[in-house]
C-alpha cells in the first residue's frame, strides 16, 4: 500500500466518523434589495395610462394598467388609485395638434350683373353705373380693356377634407411613438392631474406589443435508438421559420406634486414559437410581462431574494 493510498483511506475514515458526530440543519434567510427609487414623499400611487401600440389583437394600455396595479396592491406600500384609465395615445394627439390657423381675410363682395361676376370695389358705382368720366361697358358683355372675366380657380380633383385629429391613427412602432411622447414633458398637464388624485407617484409611459418573425437554424435535440437498443440524444440543427411577438415598455415616473419626471426605465423581451405551436397574443403578452414584473416592482418597493444556508452543529 503506498503512502498515497495510505493518506486517501484516512481522509476518508476521518470524514465518516466526523459525519456521525455532526448534524447539519439549513437555515432560510432573506436579503433585502433597496428601491431604485426614493417613494417615502408619496402615500398614494396612479397608474394613469400608457400610449400602446403595435398588436391590435391586445389592448396594451388597458392591459398594462390592470397587470401593475395588481401587482402594486399586493407588493407595495403605496395605495393604488382605482380610476378610468387615460386614454394616453388620444390625449398626446391632442396635444401636438397644431393650432388651426387664422382665416384668410374675406376676399370683397362680389356683384353680378348681366356682363358676369366682378368685384366690387369700396366706394365704386353700383352694378351698370359707370363711374363719373368713365367710359360705360360694352353692352355685348365682353370685360373692358380685353381683360378676361375673373372666374374662381377649379378645386383640385384629388381635394379631400383635412385629416380628423381626433381620428385613431395605429402606433405601429418607435416612429410612430415619437411625435407623441412630448405629452410626458408637459407639466401643467400632470401636475394638474397630480392635483386632482392628492399628489401621488404617476406612473405612465409606452408599450408596444408587435408581432415577430424570425427565421434561422435552430439547435434542438433528437433522440434516437442505435443498433442495440440504446437511447441517443444528439443535437440536430435545424432552418426553422419562427413567429411570436415582441414587448417594448418604458415606464416613466412622474411626481405628481410638480409634474416633472423623476425615473424612467426601458426594457425589450422577445419570445418566439415554433410553427406547430399556436399561442394566442394576449398569453404571451402575460408572459413577457411576468419577465418584466420584478424589475418593475424593484424601482417602488423592497424586495427580498430568498435563499438558505447550511449550518453545521
Amino acid at each position: 500500500m503506498t503512502a498515497r493510498t495510505a493518506a486517501a483511506l484516512g481522509s476518508a475514515a476521518l470524514v465518516l466518523v466526523a459525519s456521525a458526530c455532526t448534524s447539519f440543519y439549513e437555515v432560510p434567510i432573506e436579503t433585502p434589495i433597496q428601491p431604485k427609487m426614493d417613494v417615502t414623499p408619496f402615500q398614494r400611487v396612479f397608474i394613469a395610462g400608457f400610449i400602446a401600440g403595435g398588436s391590435e389583437d391586445v389592448d396594451a394600455n388597458l392591459e398594462t394598467v390592470r397587470l401593475l396595479r395588481s401587482q402594486l396592491r399586493s407588493k407595495s406600500s403605496l395605495r393604488v388609485i382605482d380610476a378610468d384609465v387615460l386614454p394616453l395615445a388620444d390625449l398626446a394627439r391632442e396635444q401636438v395638434r397644431p393650432e388651426t390657423p387664422a382665416a384668410a381675410e374675406a376676399p370683397p363682395a362680389e356683384t353680378t350683373n348681366g356682363a358676369g361676376t366682378e368685384a366690387a370695389t369700396p366706394g365704386a358705382p353700383a352694378s351698370g353705373e359707370p363711374a363719373s368720366g368713365a367710359p360705360a361697358a360694352p353692352a355685348s358683355g365682353a370685360p373692358a380693356s380685353g381683360a378676361p372675366a375673373a372666374q374662381a380657380p377649379p378645386a383640385p380633383k384629388d381635394a379631400r377634407a383635412p385629416a380628423d385629429p381626433q381620428h385613431d391613427v395605429r402606433i405601429k412602432d418607435e416612429k410612430d411613438l415619437e411625435p407623441l411622447e412630448g405629452i410626458f414633458a408637459n407639466v401643467d398637464y400632470w401636475k394638474k392631474l397630480g392635483e386632482e388624485y392628492q399628489n401621488p407617484l404617476i406612473v405612465t409611459g409606452t408599450v408596444l406589443f408587435s408581432p415577430h418573425a424570425r427565421s434561422g437554424f435552430v439547435q434542438r435535440e433528437q433522440e434516437y435508438y442505435d443498433s442495440f437498443g440504446r437511447r441517443r440524444v444528439v443535437p440536430v440543427r435545424t432552418y426553422m421559420e419562427r413567429k411570436g411577438f415582441i414587448l417594448r415598455p418604458k415606464f416613466i415616473f412622474i411626481d405628481g406634486r410638480t409634474g416633472t419626471t423623476i425615473y424612467s426605465e426601458s426594457f425589450r423581451e422577445e419570445v418566439l414559437y415554433s410553427p406547430q405551436q399556436n399561442t394566442p397574443a394576449l398569453s404571451s403578452y402575460f408572459e413577457l410581462m411576468d419577465r418584466l414584473i420584478p424589475s418593475f416592482l424593484s424601482t417602488l418597493s423592497t424586495q427580498k431574494v430568498k435563499g438558505s444556508r447550511i449550518l453545521l452543529k
